[in-house]
């Protein structure tokens, strides 16, 4: 069975993409983004099988 190990990680409306390009270099699978306190906040929910 599959181990998983899950990461949050909050992402800066203005630099999303290469924010989200660095977490998937290093194994991370991007799972869901939600809205944080403000619009202009986001947080980043990551997923990547454990080694």
């Amino acid at each position: 069975m599959k181990k998983w190990e899950y990461l949050t990680a909050p992402v800066l409306i203005h630099n999303t993409k290469m924010i989200l390009d660095n977490f998937g270099a290093d194994g991370w699978e991007l799972v869901q983004i939600v809205q944080g306190a403000t619009p202009e906040q986001l947080v980043a929910y990551f997923k990547r099988e454990k080694q």
